[in-house]
């Protein structure tokens, strides 16, 4: 059985949503939750029916959002460390966190460590396209400063994970840049062009509206730049649905018109943008399974989180990193 270290007291809003999104995934898959934190407080929220279908490691420190991320090494007692170490010591298959990120992604760097062709890990988020379908985007903020091996690496890590996890036997990776033409770029992505055109599945430079387009599976990007798409992704999304709630109440055709879409039209919008659909980010390039949930995770977003930690660990992504990464070596 699948074992997931599940940081329970990481989050904006507590143990509470963790709790509950554990007790869902419960409902729907089988597996082991180890959950870390303050013991009794889990066990306060935690419904007496499935206190035997999971684990309590305990811990008495909690990294808030407004810590250091250096300073977790530090801090052994706190539950994002511990949730680790689970990892480390082969205690668990993966761990999860809403916590706080820049701690996760240096304690699963450092302390799970890194597979043996990666230099950097990258931090992978998944973006909604207009064909149903979602494209896989990194890094998204784990490597600001990126060389083009860094990039090179991203490349294989995106078309494994895509692979392995999301079933996409040929999956079609682009580079993105300031332009389609081979020529377009900076000294950073025309060096990574050079390394990335002897993977299979590299079509070359695009732009950012390839992103949605459906038309590839991978964006491969520095952190710097691809924290600020997906930060300005999330906000064009926000503005979006405030400009059409505005704009209805303005018009009584509008608002009639909207009645009769909300179920079906913008009930289903709404679903496919919802990052709690897909739960959180995967850092890939460690020895191991990492999901990085959005602090604001509800219990759904963690539902989601714990079932693509399982998906991760259940599949050869890992393997399939290595053995792409061998053959270039």
């Amino acid at each position: 059985m699948v074992k997931v270290a599940i940081d329970a007291m990481g989050g904006d809003f507590g143990p509470e949503p963790v709790i509950e999104g554990v007790v869902q995934a419960l409902e729907e898959k089988q597996f082991l939750p180890i959950l870390v934190g303050d013991r009794e407080e889990i066990l306060s929220l935690l419904p007496q029916y499935y206190t035997n279908k999971v684990k309590i490691v305990d811990a008495s420190d909690v990294i808030d959002m407004a810590d250091q991320a250096t300073n977790a090494l530090k801090r052994k007692e706190s539950s994002i460390y511990k949730a680790v170490e689970l990892v480390r010591n082969k205690e668990a298959d993966a761990v999860v966190s809403a916590g706080h990120s820049g701690a996760t992604m240096t304690l699963a760097t450092l302390r799970i460590g890194r597979l043996p062709h990666i230099s950097k890990p990258a931090l992978a988020t998944f973006m909604p396209t207009v064909k149903g379908s979602r494209s896989l985007v990194l890094d998204v903020g784990a490597v600001t400063d990126c060389t083009p091996q860094n990039l090179f690496e991203f490349g294989y890590m995106g078309e494994a994970y895509v692979q392995s996890v999301m079933g996409r036997s040929h999956p079609k990776v682009g580079l993105l840049s300031n332009g389609e033409e081979d020529s377009k770029g900076n000294a950073l992505t025309k060096e990574a062009f050079k390394l990335l055109d002897g993977l299979d599945g590299f079509v070359g430079n695009v732009e950012g509206g390839d992103i949605f387009s459906g038309e590839i599976d991978v964006i491969v990007t520095d952190g710097f730049t691809g924290n600020i798409l997906l930060k300005t992704a999330e906000g064009v999304q926000s503005a979006i649905f405030t400009l059409m709630k505005q704009y209805i109440r303005k018009s009584l055709p509008a608002k009639i018109g909207a009645l009769m879409m909300k179920k079906k039209v913008f009930t289903s919008m709404k679903k496919e943008v919802d990052p709690a659909e897909y739960g959180g980010a995967p850092l890939l390039g460690i020895n191991g399974c990492a999901i990085i949930s959005h602090g604001s995770s509800n219990a759904k977003a963690i539902k989601n989180a714990i079932f693509q930690a399982l998906r991760y660990t259940e599949s050869n992504v890992n393997e399939r990193i290595e053995a792409l990464l061998s053959e270039k070596a």
